[in-house]
This record gives structure tokens, sequence and C-alpha cells, in this order.
């Protein structure tokens, strides 16, 4: 069967290329083509865009590329047009998707999505697109299944790919007390700055965290880079402070760090995965956040406090992410701090929420059974 997938960002390509994995397990036959990334393309699939075209994050980034945003769609609706796919698989990505769901599902295509978006968190009114144009939901977390059963979707909870991802690279780490050498940072215990992956919102966030940074002589720090975003750009934020740029080794940092200084998104339950304990850190531009202000529903920004529904990690967002309250809750989670044995305890029972490894390939095997019309109407919306 043809599959077309479409991930806009660097964690859809992630969970994409699992995903794409686990399709070609399932199906000997599989072609798949896919807006996203370097990691969906060398997991096997054909790829027609790079996420890094699509990756406009916030209310002015998304108003000064309108222009961009119209021929991204003009070209993807063609070329699902020209490959007539048995079905598209949308990841997340839902300014985008959704455009593309009602276009796909209005031409006779099959759709899945893999991955929701956070309608529980603002724009709850798009769940109704949702229903309208997109034939099965695949969700990644938990509380998900109740939100949509209230708006009358049967979703099933099926496990977190991120688990299947933690495991896989700690499997390949060297042993606990050489991931410092692997990594080059043997001299002192490790502090980590997971600042994002778009720039603008390293742009805010970094220079905020390593502010930090004069305030522990006996730690070093180590910030997680990533390759879309250029050397330059870290550099220049960074200037002459100790702090010592490692790009795509996330998962290593996190598993040799004492503790991490954690933007919002994915990777704060990378970071619960991995064990290290986490302040959250938040800033936006002046519209976005007067936007997100008015609309967001949910109590907290970080996966690891809305899947637990209690903060396990202190979020400093906007007003609050200064350098006081980042020494004050930076300092409660390093060793012997007040607050780390009871976040790595809670940690725990997150790991049991989430469930047992395999997400990936036991949604691709869903997937699959549904296209080939096994799977008993009980299961269908």
């Amino acid at each position: 069967m043809r599959y077309f997938i479409i991930a806009g960002e660097q964690s859809g390509d992630l969970h994409g290329s699992n995903l794409v994995r686990g399709l070609f397990e399932s199906d000997n036959s599989a072609e798949i083509f896919c807006w996203g990334g370097d990691l969906m393309e060398s997991a096997g699939a054909t790829l027609l865009a790079h996420y890094r075209k699509m990756a406009f994050m916030g209310f002015m980034a998304v108003i000064k590329n309108l222009g961009a945003i119209s021929k991204n769609l003009s070209l993807c609706k063609q070329q699902i047009t020209d490959y007539k796919p048995d079905v598209i698989i949308f990841i997340d990505y839902p300014g985008f998707n959704l455009r593309i769901a009602e276009f796909a599902k209005n031409a006779g295509f099959k759709t899945f999505w893999y991955i929701s978006p956070k309608l529980w968190a603002w724009n709850e009114g798009r769940v109704k697109k949702i229903k309208k144009y997109v034939d099965r939901m695949f969700i990644i977390f938990p509380f998900e299944v109740d939100f949509y059963k209230k708006h009358g979707i049967i979703v099933e909870y099926r496990g977190n790919p991120l688990v299947d991802e933690t495991e896989k690279k700690i499997s390949s780490f060297p042993v606990s007390d050489d991931i410092c050498k692997y990594l080059g940072v043997e001299e002192k215990p490790v502090i980590a700055f997971l600042a994002g992956s778009r720039r603008h919102e390293i742009e805010l966030i970094l220079p905020e965290m390593i502010k930090v940074v004069r305030h522990f002589p006996g730690y070093q720090f180590v910030l997680a880079g990533v390759k879309n975003i250029p050397d330059e750009i870290y550099n220049n934020i960074i200037g002459n402070e100790p702090v010592k740029l490692i790009k795509e080794k996330t998962y290593e940092i996190l598993y040799a760090a004492q503790a991490a200084l954690v933007t919002s998104g994915t990777a704060t339950l990378e970071a619960a995965l991995m064990g290290t304990p986490q302040v959250v850190c938040y800033k936006g531009d002046f519209f976005s956040i007067l936007i997100a202000w008015m609309v967001v529903k949910v109590k907290y920004i970080s996966l690891v406090n809305l899947i637990m529904d209690f903060e396990v990690i202190k979020e400093l967002i906007q007003y609050d992410l200064k350098e006081n309250n980042l020494l004050i809750e930076l300092k409660a989670i390093l060793p012997g701090g007040t607050k780390r044995e009871k976040i790595l305890s809670d940690y725990k029972v997150l790991k049991d929420k989430l469930g047992p490894a395999g997400a990936s390939g036991r949604i691709a095997r869903d997937m699959v059974a549904e296209l080939k019309g096994r799977m008993g109407e009980g299961e269908n919306r």
C-alpha cells in the first residue's frame, strides 16, 4: 500500500521515523512518501519536503510567512493528487495538517491522524474538524481517551513512542560512568540546557537560562543543540559564558546531567523518561503570549505535569522566567536539593502511566490492519 505522511516539526520527524519502520515491518509492500525530515528519510520514506520549510511557530512568525505557507499547502495537495496514496497520515502540526485533511477527505482519500494536536489545551473547537475529516485518531497520551470520548470520538491508548525512543537510546549508551567521557565533558558534573528547536524560542529563552551559570561554579553547563539551528546563533547568545554546545546528542546529555533547564515541549517528557530532574522554561513574543493567555485552557504547559495532573516539575513562564527564580528552582533539584527525590519518585509513576515500549509498532500494525479491512467495527469511531 502507499502511505503519505506529513510531519511539520523535528519531534514529528522522530515519531514519524519510528512509525515508518513499523509500517514497513507490518506491510512488506509499503511505499511511503513524506513531508518530514532526515530521520523519516533514513527510515526508508521518500522525502518530498523537509520540515525546515514548514516550522513556523508563534503568531507573528505565521503572519510573516503566509506566502510560504500557502505555497506549501498547494504543493502538498498537488503531490497527494499525483501519488494517490491509500492513506494520508498526519502527525500533529494542526495549522497545516487540518487544511490538508479537509482537502484529502473531500477528495476521497483515507485519513489517519497520529499524535493528536493539543486540542485539550486550546482551540477545542477544532475537534469538529477532526471528527469530520479524519477517519481515525491514534493518540499517545492516556488522558486523551476521555477528551475525545467527550466529543463522541472513540480512541484507544496504545502507548507513547517516546518510551520506545528512550529505551532504545539508553541501551546504546556507554555505561553510566563513561557517558561524560563519551561526550567530552569529564571535568565537573553536568547541568543541561535544552533551549528548544526553533530559532525564535532559542533567542528568547536561552539568554535567561545562561544567567544561572555564574551561580554554579562547581558544575559545567552543556547546551543540547539541534542541527537545523546554525552554530553562530547559539554562539552569539552564549558569548563568553562557559557553556559547551553539543549538537544532536540530547538524550546523551540528559543521561549525563544532574539536572536540566528545559524549554516546554516534548523535551520535558524526554527528560522525565531519562530520569533527569528539570525546571521548565518558556517565554514567547508579546502577541503569542497574549493570545495564549486568552485561549489556553490547561493548568500546565509541560507534558509531565499534564499527564500526572499535578505539579511534578516547576514551570517558569514568561515574566516568571528570571534569574532569581531559576536559581531557586535549580538549587532545589540538584543533588541534596529539597525537591529532587520527590521528582524522581514521581517520574517512576509517570512511566507506569505511559505503559510499556512498543507503541510505534502497535500503532503501525493497527493502521495496516484497518487499511486491509481486518479491524472490527467496534474499534472504529
